[in-house]
């Protein structure tokens, strides 16, 4: 009798937060229960495996479980797939009225859904069945609708979301939307920025840190139990590398601004990246590893495009400074027999008929600068109260930063005023417990968020132009010696800006600093 076969039964489990799941009903612990309760005393029925696909969404189909499952059934282990719901199968109904109006019925698989009273064995499907299946797909949408829009009002709001934190940075353990420095990950942070800085280029850096066995960002959360892969590397893959070194160095989070909706994807639609400029920049969120005068230097030598240079092997310091001052492109550099020599690169590449030579020696160069950068040294009374007045200067004309403070203290005295009348709202019985209790939350939240928004930008503000440069080695020696004895990495990118060389023996030098 058709009904004394013998069938080899897939469980198959599914929940998701994403797909607006109730933690109590649809959990895993109650699927397995109700599916055990109706296996029970049904003979022909024997459980294979179980299948459970946790935290994965139903808009799509390539779950863990679930393919692992559709493989048993190609290999002919299982015949049989039973679920809670239809939702627990999927939510996007084309291919959920796929899967059991062709493929199972092509591979004789019975298919049973216990709450819809679903057997396929017994009878036909249900004609309301692809109703139920667009009803499921289009709950889904709305609730990934009011999923995108809650998290666009947290990212607008300062507020950290992501699953992993920027390698520097760690979830503050009472509030796992505010980032917290990692004292030990900020360290590797700042020598990396500080390494760049003095002339050693990515690939370089990322050795130096594999010689010394530091962990790369991948491996040291993995060993502080995070449970993180990075996409762009092979699972076998532990160490530092170009790539990794090139996005610490762009990553604006360490200037202490929160950067997030980088990356989109729409129901059952690929990851797809935005413009930089669609990205959402909420600044002073954050403590910053990294100062602003370091970032705005590490940014400027980053678009020059220089190439990787080892200053162990490699005496150039103006990689990336100089320019040919007819065409505009980079000069190269060449070793002759007379020394080290820089040539247009428009020359160098396709000869006379794109530009001249405008050759001209590493030694005439730096004798030059030498010379040049004394003299205007020698002709200033006092750096020192130059450079403390120049500070100060720029830290006291800050439109821009007195406006946005002004929006700051508006906000909080607005959020204050609500704490105050929601209470006086809950004394006349205006709201409930509950409704005070989620307000005076949200707003005691909201109040904090806007102090330390607050306390960032007056620390900001002081801290903000020329950060500790009375310590900076070379500033120092300056000071005391009022000489600059030979070129190195730290003076040229300091305070240079270009050099342009051109075919008559001519050269135009731009500082960084004026009159």
């Amino acid at each position: 009798m058709k009904k004394e076969r013998l069938f080899h039964v897939a469980e198959y489990i599914r929940l998701s937060r994403d797909d607006g799941d109730k933690s109590e009903s649809d959990s895993i612990g109650n699927q397995k229960k109700l599916l055990a309760d109706y296996l029970k005393g049904r003979e022909t029925l024997l459980v294979y495996d179980i299948y459970i696909d946790d935290g994965f969404s139903g808009t799509n189909y390539e779950r863990p479980a679930f393919r692992r499952m559709i493989d048993d059934i190609e290999d002919g282990k299982v015949n049989c797939v039973i679920v809670k719901d239809l939702s627990r199968f999927g939510r996007d109904y084309i291919d959920t009225g796929r899967y059991l109006e062709r493929y199972f019925p092509e591979r004789n698989v019975r298919f049973i859904s216990v709450t819809d009273n679903i057997d396929s064995f017994e009878q036909a499907y249900d004609m309301l069945l692809p109703i139920k299946n667009i009803f499921n797909e289009q709950y889904a949408r709305d609730i990934s609708r009011k999923i995108h829009a809650s998290v666009l009002t947290k990212q607008k709001a300062g507020e950290f979301i992501g699953a992993f934190t920027s390698y520097g940075y760690k979830k503050s353990p009472s509030d796992k939307n505010r980032l917290v420095i990692d004292e030990y990950a900020a360290g590797i942070v700042r020598r990396i920025f500080a390494l760049y800085n003095s002339g050693y280029g990515k690939l370089r850096i990322a050795g130096i840190l594999n010689e010394e066995g530091i962990l790369c960002p991948s491996a040291y959360k993995r060993t502080n139990g995070e449970h993180y892969r990075n996409a762009n590397h092979m699972d076998s893959m532990s160490y530092w590398s170009y790539s990794t070194i090139h996005r610490i160095l762009q990553n604006e989070m360490y200037l202490g601004n929160m950067v997030q909706g980088r990356k989109y994807q729409q129901m059952r639609g690929k990851t797809q990246t935005k413009q930089p400029e669609d990205w959402i920049i909420i600044p002073g969120t954050h403590d910053a590893i990294i100062d602003k005068y370091t970032w705005e230097k590490t940014q400027d030598l980053l678009n020059r495009r220089t190439r990787n240079l080892d200053l162990t092997s490699n005496p150039s310091v103006l990689a990336g400074f100089l320019k040919c001052g007819d065409c505009g492109r980079a000069l190269v550099k060449k070793n002759n027999a007379s020394g080290i020599c820089y040539y247009c690169g428009s020359y160098v590449r396709s000869g006379r008929y794109a530009c001249m030579p405008h050759k001209i020696s590493y030694e005439t160069l730096e004798q030059i600068l030498l010379e040049d950068l004394n003299a205007i040294l020698h002709n200033v009374n006092s750096l020192k109260e130059i450079i403390i007045n120049q500070k100060s200067k720029k830290n006291s004309i800050k439109p821009e930063h007195g406006h946005e403070k002004e929006q700051i203290l508006a906000e909080l005295n607005r959020i204050r005023r609500l704490k105050k009348s929601i209470y006086e709202d809950y004394r006349e019985e205006l709201l409930s417990k509950e409704e005070f209790t989620a307000y005076r939350q949200d707003y005691a939240f909201k109040e904090e968020l806007l102090k330390n928004k607050l306390e960032s930008l007056e620390s900001r503000e002081s801290t903000r132009e020329l950060p500790n440069i009375l310590s900076i080695p070379w500033v120092q020696h300056i000071l005391e010696y009022r000489e600059v004895e030979h070129l190195d990495r730290e003076i040229v990118t300091s305070m240079l800006h270009e050099i342009r060389v051109y075919q008559d023996n001519k050269i135009k030098v731009v500082y960084r600093f004026r009159n």
